[in-house]
């Protein structure tokens, strides 16, 4: 049964909360911005696709039907560079990374979309829109490079606010990305270069500019007008800006209704980049043994608009606000296996608000800060009557049917029902007490052990903390 709420969310365009109202009744179109695949996703990256997940989750829960596209780019610049570096094929180094990308996706519980089109599969659809822009006295040639005038467009800089007075007419980028002050004519189409790759199409031989991808894959899959594009705000100035420009030049219509961006997820003060080189991939988390749920929960703690800091301390807390989560669970599990008695009159009131405060937080701009907040709420009403024997089964089945609601959104927890062995726990008990005797070959035999079991250790500041396998 459908979960019906009014939906709000902040709209970059017009820079206000706005109700949302989808173009088609109960039916929801998303465009996300992939990645670019040169190298392993970092954490940053997918504080942005962490976010994409919740959203299109929500918009399930709350009854719609989601088509959901996120793009691969697999050509552009620095793919072309590093391939170059590494001595192999563009296509071997995309492949790569795009695979090493669904695993990270998989590691953090994203839902796979309905379609991860890449740029190299839809070279015919960019050129039937370059044609349109061309037919449509949007753009010139230089050498073989066809560029986008801004100048014709009179809405550019809606989205970014970013002020063309200050541009100069006819100056051009040819590379994928620039400066934040830079307003110039981008290019659509670039001409052949010696040693990149190419197609001999009706605009030129050549190949694609960055931006041009995501305005046609998004018309293939979506339409000329849809819902929603989400991205990181970095992409806001100029890649979606010259979104809107080439695709609402070329069709005449609204390009999309509502702009959802997601904040930097930063290294002490600054953005966490590559460029910067203060990194952290999933890929090394997901060496290192770090529990994917408490990445997870990490990602999820602050409001997607907002700034969110990393550090290792971060993580640890994030690990013990699961584990709080997920002790709960196993004693409620616990606790729906015996035989019921009286009723305790709080818990359905508890539950009940809990829910609403849950649904309020995600209705109301995707708040994953307050819908978790709701839920330790809850916890921390309900541990007293779990402590007290004051909660029957019936009850505990109650609250465990409101976890299972709030997870599939959180995607924080394993089943409910998924309670540690004895077996598990007596194998986990002798690991700790050999680590205390420093009997450290004994440890990592019992460590392997586990693991075959499919159960991972996570040794922390706080203690030995476990998790199932992915």
């Amino acid at each position: 049964m459908a979960i019906r709420r009014k939906l709000f969310f902040t709209d970059t365009l017009s820079g206000n909360k706005r109700e949302f109202v989808p173009m088609e009744k109960d039916q929801v179109k998303i465009y996300s911005c992939g990645p670019t695949v040169y190298d392993y996703a970092h954490i940053g990256n997918f504080r942005n696709f962490v976010f994409v997940d919740v959203l299109r989750r929500s918009l399930k829960l709350f009854g719609y039907v989601v088509t959901h596209v996120m793009n691969i780019t697999d050509v552009d610049d620095k793919i072309i560079r590093d391939a170059k570096k590494e001595g192999v094929s563009t296509d071997v180094l995309a492949k790569r990374y795009t695979d090493a990308f669904f695993e990270d996706c998989r590691f953090l519980r994203l839902e796979p979309v309905e379609y991860n089109p890449k740029a190299t599969e839809h070279i015919n659809e960019m050129v039937d829109l370059v044609k349109r822009l061309i037919d449509a006295g949007m753009t010139y040639e230089v050498d073989g490079s066809i560029y986008f005038r801004i100048s014709k467009f009179k809405d550019y800089g809606k989205l970014s606010k970013i002020d063309l007075d200050r541009t100069q007419a006819g100056l051009r980028i040819d590379s994928d990305e620039y400066d934040k002050e830079d307003v110039r004519d981008f290019v659509l189409w670039k001409a052949y270069k010696e040693g990149e790759p190419f197609w001999d199409v009706p605009v030129g031989k050549g190949r694609p500019g960055w931006h041009l991808e995501c305005s046609a894959m998004s018309a293939k899959y979506l339409g000329r007008t849809f819902d929603i594009h989400t991205g990181a705000e970095d992409l806001i100035f100029p890649h979606h800006e010259n979104e809107i420009a080439q695709s609402e030049a070329a069709f005449g219509q609204t390009f999309v209704r509502y702009w959802l961006h997601c904040a930097f997820l930063n290294m002490k003060t600054q953005k966490m980049s590559k460029s910067l080189g203060n990194i952290v991939t999933v890929h090394n988390l997901a060496k290192t043994g770090v529990n994917p749920l408490a990445v997870r929960y990490f990602l999820l703690s602050v409001h997607y608009r907002k700034p969110l800091i990393f550090s290792d301390e971060a993580i640890d807390a994030a690990g013990s606000a699961v584990d709080r989560l997920r002790n709960f669970y196993r004693r409620l599990s616990e606790i729906s296996q015996l035989e019921n008695k009286s009723a305790n009159v709080q818990i359905t009131s508890i539950v009940s608000k809990c829910r609403e405060d849950f649904l309020d937080g995600l209705a109301d701009d995707l708040n994953t800060a307050k819908s978790l907040g709701a839920v330790f709420e809850m916890v921390r009403q309900v541990n007293p009557l779990i402590e007290s024997q004051d909660l029957t089964s019936d009850q505990a089945k109650e609250v465990i049917s409101l976890l299972q609601m709030t997870n599939k959104i959180l995607d924080i927890l394993d089943d409910p029902q998924d309670v540690i062995s004895e077996e598990i726990e007596t194998l986990i008990e002798k690991r700790q007490e050999a680590r205390k005797q420093k009997n450290f070959a004994m440890a990592d035999k019992l460590r392997d052990e586990l693991l075959s079991k499919g159960v991972v250790l996570e040794d922390t500041r706080e203690g030995v903390r476990w998790y199932r396998k992915q």
